[in-house]
Order: structure tokens, then C-alpha cells, then sequence
């Protein structure tokens, strides 16, 4: 599996059904109480890839790979990626992979093919990838910076590409203001997002807040990912960010991976996020009046859980009558199987707009 090589993503060919996966923030190296174990669960992230229908073309990993930048680190990620059943798999790097020799170590390994200090661009099956580095010189509050340098090669590089063809970017820290008190956000990134305006479908995924968050502006899906290593609190909801301890039972809820999928003749790419015990226990989060993940996807006999984390009460209803929750208090669950294959629509009838689907593939 190569990694960083971009030679395998000639433009020009058929264009077909793409699905890849994104990982992110696996922090190898990280021994505090939040997990003590993340060798083990970015195994378990790997496995739930390896179980996939379908194999994935390849991977992304929106950085924080290692958490000091120690070679042994990384050689630990390589290994165990090695065992991914992906095509190939790509990489950009967070803070924590380029904390010596101004990110040298993490070139010389996964940089082979890039420009400047790792950013590059390849195209598969009609949709153009970018991959974006803003971690190397981070601004007044840890906030990411991409510099003139990389910003003027971005224009150059979507000027070629047709306004048609869907764009996918992937950088380490959100391209968009998430919460720039904790600097999570990129100082430069509106004028990246002004070149961007043209094209009809575009997706940017970032990691380095280790939570899944997502906006909709226009044309851009923007989209965060858990880590595979540790939960980050949510934006103000504590005095600064960092590695949050959780009970040992809930810590694979709030751990995952990002599944992607592109259908030509679509407008946008379909983003799905698993957590790491969704393969026993597919669950769905209600929160901030959002059904996460949307859509969830299970096999035929499963039976799926939807716990209210909202602070007011909800519900969960079947479009077509085919089940429905009492009102659930915060804290509160509900639970149905899934016999047969299908799509199952639902929403809350306490508040319409919420809305979410359950997608059954046969087992």
C-alpha cells in the first residue's frame, strides 16, 4: 500500500461508483487517562473498514497520525495500516505530526509526490481530490494558516478543473470558523473557500477537533471527524480544549471513522459516520437538534438505539408508520430492529425539521 504516491489517481478514466474512507486524529504515542489504548482502537477503526461491503479506494487521514511526531509512532500507524483493506492511503498532518525539524519527519514518510511543505491534488473517477496542509504555521490561538505560497497553488490548480466536477478538500484543521476562541479554524481559509465558489458540489473534511460537526453554505459540505483515540469537548462547553475522559463504555461511541461515497449523476457526496461500537450496537445520537450519524447504515436484523442527548425532550418517528418512541427526556433511549432490507425515513414529530434515515442493506 503506497503511501503519499499519487501516481495511482490518473484523470481520464471511466467514470464509477467511489467510496473511500477518512480516518483521523489517531494520536499513537498519546498514554493519558482519556485512552490508554489507542494502538487498540485505531485496530478497531481498521477492522470496521476491512468489514465493509464493498473495499474502499482508498483511505485519508486528516492528521494528528502520531502525538509527538516520534518515529516509532508513525512506524506503529504504518503497520497497522498496512493490514487496511484500501487501495491506498493518503495523508495530511495535524500540529502533533510536525512538532520537529519543521515537519521533515512526516515529509520524508508521506510527503513523496507533494508540493511545498505536503499539499497535493489527484483526481478518482471523475471527482478532483486536494489535500491541504495548515498546521505549519499556526496563528494567535493555535488558529491554522495556509500561507501565500500554497493559497496561489490552489487557484492555479482549480483553474483547470471544470466547474462541473466535484471537488473534495481535506486539510487538518477546519477550513471554516468553527470556535476560533479555541482555534479551531484557519485564519486564511475564507480566501481557499472563495476559489471554491464556482464549482457545484464540493466537500471539505477536516479532523483535529475529534467530534463530527457539519454545515451546509452554499455549494460546501463542511464536515469534522472523530478521532480514532480521544473525544474533544464541545466548542465552550469547557475552559479549553484537550483530551476528555469519559466512562470506559461510552469511549467507543465517541470514537469513529468517516465513510464516503460518490454516485456520478449526484449532486453531493454521501458522508456517513460510524462509531466504533456501531458494528455491535448502531446507535444514533440526538443532539443540538440533529440526528447523527444521517443516514445510518446497518444490515438486515439489527437492532438500532437512539439516544436523546438534547436538553428538551424528542421523539423518533417512521415517515411510514412503521415505528415510533414515546417522547424521550435527556439521557432517555429508544430501540427497534431492522428485519428487512430498505430505507426507513423518520423524524421528530415534536419538531419536524429534524429529520434522519436508517439505510438496511441485506446480511
Amino acid at each position: 500500500m503506497a503511501r503519499g504516491q499519487l501516481a495511482g489517481h490518473a484523470a481520464g478514466g471511466p467514470k464509477s461508483d467511489l467510496n473511500f474512507v477518512q480516518i483521523s486524529d489517531s494520536h499513537i504515542g498519546f498514554k493519558k487517562e482519556a485512552n490508554p489504548d489507542v494502538i487498540g482502537t485505531l485496530r478497531e477503526a481498521v477492522n470496521q473498514i476491512n468489514s465493509l461491503p464493498a473495499e474502499p479506494a482508498f483511505l485519508i487521514h486528516t492528521g494528528d497520525i502520531s502525538h509527538l511526531s516520534k518515529p516509532e509512532e508513525f512506524d506503529a500507524v504504518d503497520q497497522i495500516l498496512k493490514s487496511a483493506k484500501v487501495g491506498q492511503s493518503f495523508f495530511v498532518p495535524g500540529e502533533h505530526d510536525v512538532l520537529t525539524d519543521n515537519g521533515k519527519g512526516y515529509l520524508d514518510r508521506y510527503g513523496k509526490g507533494t508540493k511545498g511543505a505536503g499539499w497535493f491534488s489527484f483526481d478518482n473517477r471523475g471527482v478532483h481530490f486536494i489535500g491541504l496542509v495548515n498546521v505549519l504555521n499556526l496563528k494567535a490561538g493555535g488558529m491554522g494558516s495556509l500561507g501565500a505560497g500554497q493559497l496561489e497553488w490552489l487557484e492555479k490548480d482549480l483553474k483547470a478543473q471544470s466547474s462541473s466536477k466535484p471537488i473534495v478538500v481535506f486539510a487538518h484543521v477546519p477550513l471554516w470558523s468553527v470556535y476560533p476562541e479555541w482555534g479551531w479554524g484557519t485564519e486564511d481559509g475564507a480566501q481557499a473557500l472563495q476559489y471554491l465558489k464556482r464549482f457545484g458540489s464540493v466537500s471539505v473534511m477536516n479532523g483535529h477537533i475529534h467530534q463530527t460537526m457539519q454545515k451546509v453554505e452554499g455549494n460546501i459540505t463542511f464536515h469534522t471527524a472523530t478521532s480514532t483515540a480521544f473525544p474533544q469537548p464541545k466548542p465552550g462547553s469547557a475552559p479549553s480544549p484537550g483530551p476528555m475522559k469519559v466512562p470506559a463504555e461510552q469511549l467507543r461511541a465517541l470514537l469513529g471513522l468517516t465513510k464516503v461515497s460518490y454516485v456520478p449523476g449526484k449532486h453531493a457526496l454521501a458522508i456517513v459516520d460510524s462509531t466504533l461500537d456501531s458494528a455491535a450496537t448502531p446507535r444514533v445520537s440526538i443532539d443540538n437538534f440533529t440526528f447523527t450519524p444521517q443516514p445510518l447504515v446497518v444490515a438486515a436484523g439489527v437492532k438500532v438505539t437512539w439516544t436523546n442527548h438534547d436538553d428538551i425532550p424528542h421523539n423518533i418517528v417512521s415517515t411510514e408508520k412503521k415505528f415510533a418512541s414515546p417522547v424521550l427526556d435527556t439521557g432517555d433511549e429508544f430501540s427497534h430492529q431492522f428485519v428487512a432490507a430498505g430505507e426507513y425515513p423518520y423524524y421528530c414529530s415534536l419538531h419536524p425539521r429534524m429529520t434522519g434515515k436508517v439505510i438496511v442493506n441485506q446480511a
